[in-house]
């Protein structure tokens, strides 16, 4: 334990989370909108007819706020009022990318984010998706997922998301004690998450999922295990265990408990690394940059059998290539651009409104930045990646005294041109990542200021 502690607080840096690259500060606010349509066009008739393509749908409504949140989100208890004006403007911008495509669309994955999500009623979810359903084919498999609160989910929205062939769901539980979940604004009764994890099996979905996180205000060694046994002891699939990222010129809601009240980073590294023994302990499997998950779930089984995958979404069991989004700040990503839609909802609607795609910012890959999207892929789904001589003579120039050291401490391996990542760097895929992070090693560090949260 000694030694993981020193090398997490060696390679405990500010670092990308990787669910994109290039990253989002490197994007612009100047997209080509005409350039990026093109692409789009040329992508999805090759993605749609190989495997379909990925829909992810933002809905950005909260009825109060947590402090922590980093997220996109519109806090509102007027539900009548934003609710069918929301939906109205998302099946609008649907219909906005299928006059782009020349084929009807195979959905094989679709993902409703937020926000919550679940603030929106079981009719209006219904709503939503048969708008969505009525002009696409549905792919056979399609995995279709949510992310629910825990207080405001109700029987009614999982029966509602498994006729639509829901069968994923994750419960942002955040943390168990009460002082934690006061100050963090987000109090939800650990009978509450318990009662709707088993709604949700009860309607039949196959794989739930917590998000924990860790460093928030008050937690304490004490707080964070007895969350986590909590957590075993309702057994959920899956666990997404992150490091709160304090970035209060971004997220104005941290601004508003005292910074005092944040563990300090040895206490944060000493949650990561009781929380990760805790899980392993009780048979859960390492996926790789802060999931967990059981050897009976289907995210653990792509990552033995080398299909995982990982986009915004963070990681996936399928990977289609072409994901398009819908919905305030929505991010598409059609493997050749990223393109972000605006994040305020009044310029949303404006465009909408107008007939235009709410496009505000992007990113269009060039080949070399392809292929070093690949390679992070690589690493981060499947703990290796193969790098082309050319490149690998940049990695030897530009990253080579990290990768050595990296080697030294026994996160990696190398064979010649490929990096392997070991049992001990699945704790450090960030950092692994990051060796191959072109755009972010031409910052000059001095100069980057706040771009990332830390790694842990």
């Amino acid at each position: 334990m000694e030694c993981s502690m020193l090398l997490l607080e060696k390679y405990n840096k500010e670092i990308p989370r990787y669910t994109s690259y290039p990253t989002v500060p490197f994007w612009t606010d100047n997209l080509d909108q005409e350039l990026y349509l093109s692409e789009f066009q040329s992508r999805f008739s090759v993605c749609n007819k190989k495997e379909g393509i990925s829909v992810y749908i933002h809905l950005p409504f909260c009825d109060s706020l947590c402090t922590y949140c980093g997220c996109n989100k519109v806090i509102t208890t007027q539900h009548e009022a934003v609710e069918d004006p929301y939906i109205h403007a998302i099946l609008k911008e649907w219909d906005l990318y299928l006059q782009k495509m020349k084929d009807r669309p195979l959905i094989r994955e679709l993902h409703l984010g937020g926000g919550t999500p679940t603030y929106f009623s079981g009719p209006n979810l219904q709503k939503l998706l048969a708008g969505i359903y009525a002009k696409a084919n549905i792919h056979p498999q399609i995995e279709c997922s949510i992310e629910g609160h825990p207080n405001n989910t109700t029987r009614e929205h999982l029966e509602v998301l498994r006729l639509f062939g829901f069968k994923r769901i994750s419960f942002g539980v955040q943390d168990h004690d009460p002082e934690v979940q006061k100050i963090i604004n987000r109090i939800q009764p650990y009978q509450q998450v318990k009662n709707v994890t088993n709604w949700a099996r009860e309607a039949g979905f196959q794989s739930v999922n917590f998000d924990l996180i860790y460093g928030l205000p008050l937690q304490t060694i004490r707080t964070i295990e007895k969350t986590i046994l909590d957590t075993i002891a309702l057994k959920p699939d899956r666990i997404a265990f992150y490091s709160y990222a304090h970035i209060p010129w971004k997220a104005r809601g941290q601004r508003l408990y005292d910074e005092t009240d944040l563990p300090s980073p040895s206490q944060k590294l000493a949650f990561y690394a009781l929380g990760r023994k805790l899980f392993m302990e009780a048979g859960y499997k390492d996926i790789g940059m802060d999931h967990f998950a059981l050897p009976t779930d289907s995210l653990y089984e792509a990552a033995v059998q080398g299909r995982l995958h990982r986009n915004f979404m963070g990681y996936t069991t399928t990977n289609t290539r072409f994901l398009i989004g819908l919905g305030v700040s929505a991010i598409s990503d059609i493997g050749s651009a990223y393109a972000q839609n605006d994040k305020k909802l009044a310029g949303y609607y404006r465009a909408i409104h107008n007939g235009d795609f709410p496009v505000q910012r992007g990113c269009l890959l060039d080949k070399t930045d392809i292929h070093f999207r690949h390679y992070i892929l690589e690493l981060a789904c499947k703990g290796k990646a193969v790098i082309q001589p050319a490149h690998f003579e940049w990695v030897r120039k530009v990253a080579g005294d990290d990768l050595s050291q990296m080697t030294e401490d026994g996160l990696t391996l190398q064979n010649q041109n490929e990096i392997i990542v070991t049992d001990k760097g699945k704790m450090f895929l960030r950092n692994i990542c990051h060796l191959l992070d072109r755009k972010a090693r031409s910052v000059i560090a001095e100069k980057a200021g706040h771009m990332f949260s830390k790694a842990v």
